[in-house]
């Protein structure tokens, strides 16, 4: 079990690395700059760094949780993302391009009038504080729970201390700093995905090549759902859901899109979304697969932690080692 003041020294050097990144990245100080990078971001970039701007804290934690209850009937709705992701990349992502928008929203004025833009730019920052505020919200709280309780830091003092942190690495050099630090959490959220599923594979005695049997063979691994119309889980409601959730939540969100606008040109912004929509789909599944794991771990050792504290209690408790606990804290500030 890692020592609370361990893990506040792992918070306070991932948070130096990110305002390090900030300064590095920061050359002109211009507009041009800051919203957009001067369009020399490399599309690869682009594409790893959104991985982790699309999977956040809530798929960290709260997916591989969902499994014991739904099965892997998320995946259903992942299926969905790719067709909303090609509607981006060759309807949307054109259009942005062909009109040099910095604010995607702009067009909205071009295209409606002022008050047309005005309102869908105000849904968009409503929207925004609204999502981010669940998302910090959940992580904080794990961190709250795993160290800050345990040193006396309040959970006001805890959040605050984070937005302003966070506030320090964007401030200086905007999207150019936030498309390479996107990029370094992508890693540590993979890591932490990649060394977790390796070690509990490793103590559950399932070989690689054993995987698709304890799949084939486990009720909980189910992905499609044709038997219930009316089920939340019918693969047609979440294939479609999926879909449109794609196009509004990254293709017509200012904060995803303006990522993808810092490529050098329409056809690398193309191979960005396309790159990117497959890394995310396998990376999602590995999440479920993940929450199979530990569901069947969890079992095994009598550990009672369900949902959202599943992957924290396992991770945290020691047994799997180090490296995972290690890994697990940095993909959750990532």
């Amino acid at each position: 079990m890692l020592s609370p003041t361990f893990i506040l020294l792992l918070i306070v050097s991932y948070f130096v690395v990110l305002i390090g990144i900030s300064f590095l990245t920061n050359k002109t100080g211009s507009n041009a700059e800051f919203f957009k990078a001067n369009n020399k971001s490399p599309w690869y970039l682009v594409a790893f760094g959104m991985i982790g701007a699309s999977l956040s804290g809530i798929t960290f934690i709260s997916i591989p949780g969902t499994v014991e209850f739904s099965a892997f009937s998320y995946f259903q709705v992942v299926l969905g993302y790719t067709l909303g992701y090609a509607v981006i990349s060759l309807v949307l992502m054109p259009l942005y391009y062909r009109l040099n928008l910095t604010s995607i929203y702009t067009y909205l004025d071009q295209r409606f009038g002022f008050y047309t833009y005005k309102t869908g730019a105000s849904f968009f920052l409503l929207s925004r504080i609204v999502g981010s505020s669940f998302r910090l919200f959940l992580v904080a709280g794990v961190l709250q729970l795993i160290v800050f309780d345990n040193l006396g830091i309040p959970f006001y003092v805890t959040v605050t201390i984070t937005i302003l942190l966070i506030w320090v690495y964007t401030f200086r050099s905007g999207i150019k700093t936030i498309v390479w630090t996107d990029s370094l959490q992508t890693l540590f959220m993979l890591l932490a995905l990649c060394i977790s599923i390796a070690l509990l594979l490793q103590n559950l005695n399932i070989s690689i090549a054993e995987i698709p049997t304890y799949l084939s063979k486990n009720t909980q691994a189910k992905i499609f759902f044709f038997d219930d119309w009316r089920s939340s889980d019918f693969f047609f409601k979440q294939f479609i859901s999926g879909a449109f959730i794609t196009i509004v939540m990254t293709g017509l969100d200012q904060d995803m899109m303006q990522k993808n606008l810092t490529c050098r040109n329409l056809k690398d912004a193309q191979k960005n979304i396309f790159s990117f929509t497959i890394i995310l789909t396998i990376a999602n599944f590995l999440f479920l697969f993940l929450g199979l794991l530990l569901t069947n771990y969890a079992e095994i050792n009598g550990i009672t932690a369900k949902k959202d504290d599943l992957f924290p209690a396992i991770a945290m408790q020691g047994d799997l080692g180090l490296a995972v606990a290690i890994f697990f804290l940095l993909g959750l500030i990532a």
